[in-house]
Formats: structure tokens, C-alpha cells, sequence
């Protein structure tokens, strides 16, 4: 679909103008696809770790030690950073059906333990949700709102909670078990179904789980390194997938770092809205 035109490609999400957003996050760029494939480039902070578009315009970004608000005249709006420790960064996360947005972090040399799990509300306040995470990855809920599947990518599995605007995420439990030689669960999106797609990092592939845990279709990428993916475009169907060159040599995987896409048959859900 694309060059090789992120180091650390992560986070994709089609915007509700159409185009396609993606981070380069450790470049600390948002990166747009329009429809006549030209890719624009904004730099938003020292890491851009994802991003939603909010309901009255413009977006909220994850950045290095917090949240920035994207205002619709285009103008960035720095919210307070959440810690001071320069060793830990965010990573990736998405929105709630109340209209809060979640994002994790991680210790940039991936130290056990040091990552947390955090909702921005839409009054703006913070909340930690979750603690003692190692990579804290994928987040997505199915259809219904119910339930929610997170990846904390140093334990090898997507797990799921049950999820309601009072009590958030409870009784979390495993939901698919990878082992480490397929490669490492890290980014994931929920379709219409309710079935989970997942990016294997270090698999080359995405995979799809259904609702019962059952693996019901892979696809394969001609990059090893693949991060996160995302169901949308014209017909709602449209697979796009992310790859990084983080840790590569210059001659090494020459498609990472490339966007991927493939028509899987199955339509993603409509993309949530951060309410702030």
C-alpha cells in the first residue's frame, strides 16, 4: 500500500474524512493517507503513540508522558504530563464506548512492571486503571460495549474483561494464549462480528480470533515486525496493517516500515469518538 515510510509504524485509524491516520511513534509524527495516496506528516511531540478524533473535531493524541488535544483549527493543546521518569513512554490505546480514551505505557527498554494502563475522561482528569504492566499494547472493545480485550505484549496473550461505564474493566481472564515462537500479540481491532484481530510481532502475519477463542483466518505480511492494524475504508472491510524497522538494519526486511492492506470480507465497527 505504501513505501517504507515509518521507522516505528503504529496505531492506524480511519479518520472520519477518510483518510487513514497513522504514528511513526518514535518519530513523533502523525502520518495521513489521502485518497490519491499522498502521505502527509505532523509532528506532535517526542513520541505520537495513538491517536482518536474527538466528537467536536480535531483529535486527542497520546503522547510521550501524557495526552496532547489536537483543537480543529489545528492548534496542539499539551494536557499535564502523568510522570516524570524519562525511561517510560506511551504506547498505544483507544477509545471506550463512553467516549473516554485509554492509553498505556511501557519503560522504552521494556523493564517488567513499569508500565500503566490510563483513561482520559472527557471532563480532561486521569485516571490509572491498570499498574505492573510490561508493554501495555492493543485495547479494543466488541459490539456491544460489553467487553474489552487488552494486550500487555510481555505476557503473550490477549486477555478480556467485562466493561461498563461505572465499574470500567473487571474480571479479567485469558482470552488467546500465542506462543512465543508465532510471534507477540501487540496491536488489536474488534470487527462488527466481534471477532479480534491481532498483529503478531515478530509472526509476520495478523491474525483473526472469533468471539469463542477459535483462530479463523491469518494474514500474511511481508514484513516481520508488525505492529497494529485497523478495519474501515469504502465498504468498512479493508484490513490496513503497520510495520516498524525498529532494531533493523538498513538492508534488513526491506518492506518494513511499509503500510499494508488487505479486503478480508468482514466490516470493522464504526471508529469511537473521544468526547473531550
Amino acid at each position: 500500500m505504501t513505501g517504507p515510510v515509518a521507522q516505528h509504524g503504529e496505531g492506524p485509524i480511519w479518520w472520519p474524512d477518510g483518510t487513514l491516520r497513522w504514528v511513526d511513534m518514535l518519530a513523533g509524527d502523525v502520518l495521513s493517507l489521502d485518497g490519491d495516496a499522498r502521505i502527509a506528516r505532523r509532528r506532535v511531540g517526542e513520541v505520537a503513540a495513538a491517536l482518536r478524533p474527538r466528537t467536536g473535531g480535531g483529535a486527542v493524541v497520546a503522547v510521550e508522558r501524557g495526552f496532547t488535544l489536537c483543537d480543529p483549527d489545528g492548534s496542539l493543546r499539551p494536557l499535564d504530563p502523568l510522570w516524570q521518569d524519562p525511561g517510560v513512554r506511551m504506547n498505544e490505546g483507544g477509545c471506550a464506548p463512553d467516549g473516554s480514551f485509554w492509553c498505556g505505557s511501557m519503560a522504552y527498554d521494556a523493564r517488567s512492571g513499569l508500565g500503566a494502563l490510563f483513561r482520559l475522561a472527557p471532563d480532561l482528569s486521569v485516571t490509572r486503571e491498570l499498574t505492573g504492566v510490561t508493554i501495555s499494547n492493543g485495547l479494543d472493545w466488541n459490539p456491544d460495549g460489553t467487553t474489552a480485550y487488552y494486550v500487555d505484549t510481555a505476557t503473550g496473550r490477549i486477555d478480556k474483561f467485562d466493561w461498563a461505564p461505572g465499574s470500567g474493566l473487571t474480571d479479567r481472564r485469558p482470552f488467546v494464549r500465542i506462543p512465543a515462537d508465532e510471534g507477540a500479540p501487540d496491536g488489536l481491532t474488534v470487527d462488527s462480528e466481534g471477532g479480534v484481530w491481532v498483529a503478531l510481532w515478530g509472526g509476520s502475519a495478523v491474525r483473526r480470533y472469533a468471539p469463542d477463542g477459535r483462530l479463523d483466518a491469518v494474514v500474511a505480511v511481508a514484513a516481520r515486525q508488525v505492529t497494529a492494524c485497523a478495519l474501515g475504508g469504502p465498504r468498512g472491510d479493508e484490513l490496513v496493517i503497520t510495520t516498524s524497522r525498529v532494531g533493523l538494519r538498513p538492508d534488513d526486511d526491506p518492506l518494513a516500515g511499509c503500510l499494508f492492506h488487505a479486503s478480508v470480507g468482514v466490516r470493522g465497527q464504526a471508529v469511537r469518538h473521544f468526547a473531550g
